[in-house]
């Protein structure tokens, strides 16, 4: 897809190849990203404790691996024989309050070895908006359908959110000191709080982004801007009309890999992608000899790249 371009992109501080582990944490957005870093083979781990949408919720898995903490207990609970944790995505639920503990400590394993291992870490935010459980006083990650009664929903200032995020760089660059950090704001627009509080959510994060970038070692990627500047037009729209098309996820995905891929990660990932493509061919005879050539040298190809990088697996 060609388009004109509007938004120049800062150059990396680093790139990052197929040698190199990358971290995605936060919103949907960083798991499209994610996906598709996961689908060309580049080493990556994306939000172990599932989709995160505010800073607060960022920071706490993040104080969390940096205390080693194991007070998980505190933020399970069971619905309708469902355990669920406030400080994870629904997808990590479970069946009983000791699969649901098991299930956290995983995550924050996983997590603490990613941080440790990564040359890069991508933080996207979804919202300003956060939602603290009367009880608890945890600024929750996910409500889980608890009735809205029991939490206490406010605005995230600029101030607080910018101190949040240099926390989670301060929290990141103990761990790894060569880790390059990357924030992004999420295009996905939150629009259950409503038209205008969006938009004010937004611009908390852009601004306490920018001044999270002063620090040495932490820029930011446009992703926003691409959308709303470049993509500003509904045909780049979900039939939601919230999330970004495939279409869209590809573009940004593009400019995404023009600042942060080596080039020779661009050539890697291109027969990836052509292997990927063979394999899910569907022949109209499985049987034939062109067909079972066609495997043969798709075998050879994989074996080639596997030579390479023995992480590659089909």
């Amino acid at each position: 897809m060609k388009l004109q371009t509007n938004i120049p992109l800062e150059p990396a501080s680093k790139q990052f190849g197929y040698e190199d582990q990358v971290l995605l944490l936060g919103s949907c957005f960083a798991e499209n990203i994610g996906n598709s870093l996961l689908y060309h083979k580049f080493q990556s781990v994306v939000n172990p404790h599932g989709i995160l949408f505010h800073p607060l919720a960022i920071e706490r898995v993040l104080q969390d691996v940096y205390n080693d903490s194991e007070n998980v207990e505190d933020t399970v609970f069971e619905i309708d024989g469902i355990w669920k944790s406030f400080i994870a995505h629904s997808r990590l639920n479970s069946g009983s309050k000791g699969a649901m503990v098991d299930k956290l400590k995983e995550a924050q394993e996983q997590l603490t070895k990613a941080i440790a291992k990564a040359s890069h870490v991508f933080i996207t935010l979804g919202t300003a908006w956060i939602y603290q459980h009367n009880e608890t006083g945890i600024a929750v990650a996910n409500c889980h359908k608890v009735p809205q009664k029991q939490f206490v929903k406010g605005l995230l200032p600029i101030e607080e959110t910018t101190a949040s995020l240099k926390r989670q760089c301060a929290i990141i660059q103990k761990i790894n000191p060569k880790a390059s950090i990357v924030f992004t704001v999420s295009p996905v627009r939150h629009l259950k709080d409503g038209f205008v509080e969006n938009m004010r959510s937004k611009a908390h994060l852009i601004s306490a982004v920018h001044q999270a970038c002063e620090i040495k070692g932490v820029q930011y990627f446009p992703a926003y801007e691409l959308m709303m500047d470049e993509l500003r037009d509904y045909r780049f729209y979900a039939t939601d009309m919230l999330h970004p098309s495939q279409q869209a996820i590809d573009y940004i995905w593009e400019r995404f890999l023009e600042v942060y891929a080596f080039a020779k990660a661009k050539t890697t990932l291109k027969e990836v992608q052509s292997i990927q493509q063979g394999l899910s061919h569907r022949p109209f005879n499985a049987n034939s000899e062109q067909h079972q050539e066609f495997l043969r040298k798709l075998k050879v190809r994989i074996a080639n790249l596997q030579q390479e990088y023995s992480h590659i697996k089909f």
